[in-house]
Protein backbone atom coordinates (compact mmCIF):
# COMPACT_ATOMS: atom_id res chain seq x y z
CA UNK A 1 0.00 0.00 0.00
CA UNK A 2 1.29 3.45 -0.94
CA UNK A 3 0.08 6.74 0.57
CA UNK A 4 0.51 9.97 -1.33
CA UNK A 5 -0.89 12.83 0.71
CA UNK A 6 -4.51 11.90 1.34
CA UNK A 7 -4.58 9.43 -1.55
CA UNK A 8 -4.17 5.71 -0.90
CA UNK A 9 -2.99 3.62 -3.85
CA UNK A 10 -3.11 -0.19 -3.75
CA UNK A 11 -2.77 -3.03 -6.25
CA UNK A 12 -5.59 -5.49 -5.42
CA UNK A 13 -4.53 -7.83 -8.24
CA UNK A 14 -1.78 -8.08 -10.84
CA UNK A 15 -3.94 -6.08 -13.31
CA UNK A 16 -5.55 -3.50 -11.00
CA UNK A 17 -4.78 -0.17 -9.38
CA UNK A 18 -7.14 1.10 -6.67
CA UNK A 19 -7.04 4.75 -5.56
CA UNK A 20 -9.06 6.00 -2.61
CA UNK A 21 -9.54 9.30 -0.85
CA UNK A 22 -11.94 10.59 1.77
CA UNK A 23 -13.60 13.92 0.99
CA UNK A 24 -15.25 16.12 3.59
CA UNK A 25 -18.51 16.37 1.64
CA UNK A 26 -21.74 14.42 1.22
CA UNK A 27 -21.84 11.65 -1.39
CA UNK A 28 -24.32 13.50 -3.61
CA UNK A 29 -21.95 16.44 -3.95
CA UNK A 30 -18.90 14.25 -4.67
CA UNK A 31 -20.84 12.24 -7.27
CA UNK A 32 -22.07 15.43 -8.96
CA UNK A 33 -18.54 16.84 -9.07
CA UNK A 34 -17.37 13.60 -10.71
CA UNK A 35 -20.14 13.45 -13.33
CA UNK A 36 -20.83 17.07 -14.32
CA UNK A 37 -18.64 18.81 -16.90
CA UNK A 38 -19.04 22.20 -15.22
CA UNK A 39 -17.31 20.76 -12.13
CA UNK A 40 -14.90 18.39 -13.88
CA UNK A 41 -13.35 21.29 -15.81
CA UNK A 42 -12.42 22.84 -12.47
CA UNK A 43 -10.59 19.84 -10.99
CA UNK A 44 -9.92 16.85 -13.29
CA UNK A 45 -6.38 17.24 -14.56
CA UNK A 46 -6.83 21.01 -14.42
CA UNK A 47 -3.67 22.04 -12.61
CA UNK A 48 -0.32 23.61 -13.43
CA UNK A 49 -0.58 24.51 -17.12
CA UNK A 50 -3.19 21.87 -18.06
CA UNK A 51 -6.88 22.54 -18.71
CA UNK A 52 -9.78 20.22 -19.42
CA UNK A 53 -11.06 22.02 -22.49
CA UNK A 54 -13.47 19.41 -23.84
CA UNK A 55 -15.90 17.46 -21.72
CA UNK A 56 -18.97 15.53 -22.75
CA UNK A 57 -20.94 13.10 -20.61
CA UNK A 58 -23.98 11.01 -21.48
CA UNK A 59 -24.51 9.56 -18.01
CA UNK A 60 -26.52 6.41 -18.70
CA UNK A 61 -25.71 2.77 -19.34
CA UNK A 62 -24.41 2.64 -22.91
CA UNK A 63 -23.77 6.39 -22.87
CA UNK A 64 -20.32 7.75 -23.58
CA UNK A 65 -17.97 10.31 -22.10
CA UNK A 66 -15.04 12.19 -23.63
CA UNK A 67 -12.41 14.33 -21.95
CA UNK A 68 -9.70 16.31 -23.73
CA UNK A 69 -6.92 18.27 -22.03
CA UNK A 70 -4.52 20.86 -23.45
CA UNK A 71 -1.27 22.08 -21.93
CA UNK A 72 -0.95 25.85 -22.32
CA UNK A 73 2.84 26.00 -22.47
CA UNK A 74 3.45 23.74 -25.46
CA UNK A 75 0.03 22.78 -26.82
CA UNK A 76 0.42 19.13 -25.83
CA UNK A 77 -2.95 17.35 -25.86
CA UNK A 78 -4.37 14.31 -24.11
CA UNK A 79 -7.72 12.76 -24.89
CA UNK A 80 -9.66 9.97 -23.23
CA UNK A 81 -13.05 8.41 -23.82
CA UNK A 82 -15.20 5.56 -22.62
CA UNK A 83 -18.64 4.03 -22.30
CA UNK A 84 -20.72 3.60 -19.15
CA UNK A 85 -21.32 -0.11 -18.48
CA UNK A 86 -23.04 0.07 -15.08
CA UNK A 87 -24.51 3.02 -13.20
CA UNK A 88 -26.12 3.48 -9.81
CA UNK A 89 -26.65 7.23 -9.44
CA UNK A 90 -24.80 8.58 -6.43
CA UNK A 91 -23.15 5.26 -5.60
CA UNK A 92 -21.28 3.48 -8.40
CA UNK A 93 -20.01 3.90 -11.95
CA UNK A 94 -18.41 1.24 -14.13
CA UNK A 95 -17.02 2.42 -17.45
CA UNK A 96 -14.37 1.74 -20.03
CA UNK A 97 -11.29 3.94 -20.41
CA UNK A 98 -9.30 4.39 -23.59
CA UNK A 99 -6.80 7.15 -24.39
CA UNK A 100 -6.76 8.64 -27.90
CA UNK A 101 -3.04 7.97 -28.13
CA UNK A 102 -3.01 4.82 -26.04
CA UNK A 103 0.34 4.35 -24.38
CA UNK A 104 -0.58 1.02 -22.83
CA UNK A 105 -2.15 -2.09 -24.31
CA UNK A 106 -5.90 -2.59 -24.33
CA UNK A 107 -8.92 -0.89 -22.88
CA UNK A 108 -9.20 -0.44 -19.11
CA UNK A 109 -12.33 -0.92 -16.99
CA UNK A 110 -12.90 1.63 -14.20
CA UNK A 111 -15.11 1.07 -11.18
CA UNK A 112 -15.78 4.19 -9.11
CA UNK A 113 -17.63 3.97 -5.82
CA UNK A 114 -18.90 6.71 -3.51
CA UNK A 115 -19.49 5.67 0.12
CA UNK A 116 -20.72 8.20 2.68
CA UNK A 117 -20.19 7.91 6.41
CA UNK A 118 -20.64 10.72 8.92
CA UNK A 119 -20.98 13.36 6.20
CA UNK A 120 -17.68 12.35 4.54
CA UNK A 121 -17.42 10.44 1.29
CA UNK A 122 -14.83 7.87 0.33
CA UNK A 123 -14.28 7.88 -3.42
CA UNK A 124 -12.56 4.72 -4.61
CA UNK A 125 -11.53 4.27 -8.22
CA UNK A 126 -10.31 0.83 -9.26
CA UNK A 127 -8.90 0.45 -12.75
CA UNK A 128 -8.44 -3.01 -14.30
CA UNK A 129 -6.00 -3.12 -17.20
CA UNK A 130 -5.76 -5.66 -20.00
CA UNK A 131 -2.35 -6.89 -18.80
CA UNK A 132 -0.03 -6.74 -15.81
CA UNK A 133 2.48 -4.90 -18.00
CA UNK A 134 -0.07 -2.18 -18.77
CA UNK A 135 -0.84 -1.79 -15.06
CA UNK A 136 2.86 -1.64 -14.17
CA UNK A 137 3.48 0.96 -16.88
CA UNK A 138 0.71 3.16 -15.47
CA UNK A 139 2.15 2.82 -11.96
CA UNK A 140 5.57 3.93 -13.25
CA UNK A 141 4.14 6.85 -15.24
CA UNK A 142 3.74 9.30 -12.37
CA UNK A 143 -0.02 8.78 -12.38
CA UNK A 144 -0.14 9.04 -8.59
CA UNK A 145 1.05 12.66 -8.68
CA UNK A 146 -1.59 13.61 -11.23
CA UNK A 147 -4.41 11.90 -9.34
CA UNK A 148 -3.25 13.48 -6.08
CA UNK A 149 -3.22 16.97 -7.64
CA UNK A 150 -6.64 16.42 -9.21
CA UNK A 151 -8.14 15.11 -5.97
CA UNK A 152 -6.61 18.06 -4.06
CA UNK A 153 -8.39 20.39 -6.52
CA UNK A 154 -11.60 18.37 -6.07
CA UNK A 155 -11.33 18.72 -2.28
CA UNK A 156 -11.00 22.51 -2.66
CA UNK A 157 -13.99 22.62 -5.02
CA UNK A 158 -16.09 20.53 -2.63
CA UNK A 159 -15.15 22.75 0.32
CA UNK A 160 -16.31 25.84 -1.55
CA UNK A 161 -19.42 24.09 -2.94
CA UNK A 162 -20.56 22.67 0.40
CA UNK A 163 -20.68 26.14 1.91
CA UNK A 164 -22.60 27.55 -1.06
CA UNK A 165 -25.26 24.89 -1.56
CA UNK A 166 -27.95 23.25 0.49
CA UNK A 167 -26.97 19.69 1.30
Amino acid sequence: MKHSGNLTVTTPSDREIAMARVFDAPRRLVFDAYTTCEYLKRWLGAFDTWSLDECSIDLRIGGAYRWHWTQATDGMVLGMRGVYLELTIGERIVCTELFDDAWYEGEAICTITFVESGGKTTLTQTVRYATKEARDGVLESGMTGGVTASFDALAELLASSSTNTNT
